[in-house]
């Protein structure tokens, strides 16, 4: 198994050889699931209209080529999420973290998908966006107020554990291009 892992590094190093990711960007509106994914795809910053449907997008990050799905966050939008989620290889949750209003919301938002059998062993990573902002929440306030501590974590320097959910927070502002390119780091380790 060594050598095949070291075989395919080997490709990927070279740009012979690349993963395939499905990922689905969700959270409330505004939180910057959109800007997020044209900052990515084009480096640039945009201001972008609400998502009212569902866009696709083909990243490619590293030796992952992700195909990406922006599906809107308003209330009609998240009705739809679950028929995004078959066969997903992971899954971005952005949070306003300037937001507090809507923390408890995101809260529900995200036990609902946590909740989901089909997702029990679909790693999660959930961007804090927006720190830029002179009134967001500390790490550890989105941390309690999402009620990650209910879960079991990774850390962000631990690798993959037996029997740990694969979730954590990471703390961003897209405007700022801070904190996400930790996160998909973070993620790409659980993706096969």
């Amino acid at each position: 198994m060594f050598l095949v892992n070291w075989f395919y590094g080997a490709l990927g190093y070279l740009g012979l050889y690349q993963k395939n990711a499905k990922l689905v960007f969700l959270g409330l509106d505004n939180a910057g699931k959109s800007t997020l994914l044209q900052m990515l795809k084009d480096d640039r910053m945009a201001q972008l209209e609400p998502t009212v449907h569902p866009q696709s997008e083909e990243l490619v990050m590293g030796s992952i080529r992700f195909r990406t799905f922006d599906l809107g966050g308003h209330e009609i939008a998240r009705k739809i999420w679950k028929d995004y989620l078959g066969s997903v290889d992971g899954i971005v949750f952005m949070v306003d973290s300037s937001d507090r209003e809507r923390f408890e919301l995101s809260r529900n938002e995200l036990n609902e998908l946590l909740s989901m059998e089909e997702l029990q062993n679909v790693p999660f990573i959930i961007l804090g966006n927006k720190i830029d902002l002179t009134d967001a929440a500390s790490e550890e306030e989105l941390r309690n107020a999402l009620g990650l501590d209910t879960y079991g974590y990774y850390g962000k320097d631990l690798k993959s554990q037996p029997g740990v959910r694969p979730i954590e927070l990471f703390m961003c502002s897209v405007a700022r291009r801070t904190g996400y390119a930790e996160g998909f780091r973070w993620l790409s380790q659980f993706l096969k």
